[in-house]
């Protein structure tokens, strides 16, 4: 390792894309050492010698998205009573983003109260991909960087392009995201508008665009439960779409039923990040594009 180069340190929630990144900038990946005491307290060590030197965190904040936040916090505390003379976070999946706003009184604010946990990291950056809110940027005091995962998304879906394929936006938030894919495959898009019933129903209940006889994509920043895509296939379904379809994502989270919702559709692939760490054994057939090669351009000075 050359003096300059970074001391590249990973949480338990990104093993995958911190081996990647390692490959991508040509460092090894440090051994951070982790335990829990009997009464299940965290505790890690950090062996690597920091002092005077920029160290990159890797721990995207995925389910337990608390549990994983501390222990990103608790890296970063040792690393700068170690001495590194740097600290930034790579997260590139910030859990608690769609709580950017309170829908009624007595909500917290939790995307701000996250937001505010991660500056008692003292990082000098923070780097996240594809925010499910952008207004979430504001809430930093520390500077951050938000990159996207589209241009790697479409490069790996564009062997199955065809003319019959329609992007499609799933609800209105994905509205930008399916027009910007569909810029970059150079495609038609359309969206569905959505109205959700509870934390993981959904009800499809319009559809702007021509998807008759085609082959949709379906983009979102997030899969979570799954509600969203299969309310949106009924209505695809129902207006004459092929039964092909594609789902694109940064963030697979696949939690609670999703799997199993997916199942249920005719879904030739699912494409995402490895934001989340990439599952074993799902019934489906899973591309996982990592982001090491973006996260690295973002790193290197």
């Amino acid at each position: 390792m050359r003096p300059m180069d970074p001391i590249l340190l990973t949480g338990t929630a990104s093993p995958h894309l911190g081996r990647e990144l390692a490959l991508a900038l040509g460092v090894p990946l440090s051994d951070c050492h982790f335990e829990r005491f009997p009464d299940g307290e965290m505790h890690l060590e950090v062996p690597a010698t920091v002092r005077g030197r920029t160290v990159v965190l890797v721990q995207s904040l995925t389910p337990p998205a608390g549990e994983h936040l501390l222990e990103l916090l608790l890296m970063a505390d040792a690393c700068w009573r170690a001495g590194a003379a740097r600290l930034e976070a790579v997260v590139p999946y910030l859990g608690y983003a769609r709580q950017d706003r309170r829908a009624r009184p007595g909500e917290p604010l939790g995307g701000r109260l996250v937001a505010d946990m991660l500056s008692q990291g003292r990082f000098a950056r923070v780097l996240v991909v594809d925010l499910h809110s952008p207004a979430l940027e504001g809430c930093f005091d520390s500077p951050l960087e938000h990159l996207t995962a589209l241009p790697l998304l479409a490069d790996a879906l564009r062997p199955k392009v065809s003319d019959t394929s329609v992007v499609v936006a799933p609800d209105l938030g994905a509205v930008k995201r399916a027009e910007a894919l569909a810029r970059l495959l150079g495609r038609p898009w359309a969206v569905i508008h959505k109205v959700r019933l509870s934390g993981d129903q959904v009800h499809a209940s319009g559809l702007m665009g021509e998807v008759r006889g085609k082959r949709p994509i379906l983009v979102d920043d997030m899969v979570s439960t799954g509600g969203t895509l299969v309310a949106a296939a009924g209505t695809l379904r129902e207006a004459g779409c092929a039964d092909d379809f594609t789902v694109v994502t940064t963030h697979a989270l696949l939690v609670g039923p999703a799997v199993e919702r997916l199942r249920t559709l005719p879904l030739g692939q699912l494409v995402s990040t490895d934001s989340v760490e990439p599952r074993a054994g799902l019934p489906i057939e899973h591309k996982v594009v990592t982001l090491a090669p973006l996260v690295a351009r973002a790193l290197r000075p």
